[in-house]
């Protein structure tokens, strides 16, 4: 199932500032304002970095969790005792 792509609403400010600058970057070299396809790229590339850097922590964590999960003793036996009620069944 793909991962639905980014928008700006779902960016935090850090990463809306670091885009912002990253077009005003891009402006300032072209010493010219950017076209709608320049500046359609420029937002491209970034989301598909963060993307992947969202991407890449969630697969830290997914595995992080998975090395923390329950394991059940495998030397332990199932006790029938401590399982049925003492009045029997009723």
């Amino acid at each position: 199932m793909p991962i639905a792509r980014l928008t700006q609403k779902d960016m935090t400010e850090s990463e809306q500032r670091e885009l912002k600058t990253l077009l005003d970057r891009a402006r300032i070299s072209h010493g010219r304002p950017l076209t709608n396809a320049e500046t359609n790229q420029v937002k491209k590339e970034y989301i598909d970095k963060l993307m992947a850097q969202r991407d890449a922590e969630a697969k830290k964590a997914r595995k992080l969790k998975k090395q923390q999960a329950y394991k059940p003793d495998e030397n332990a036996t199932f006790s029938w005792s401590a399982n049925t009620s003492t009045r029997g069944r009723r």
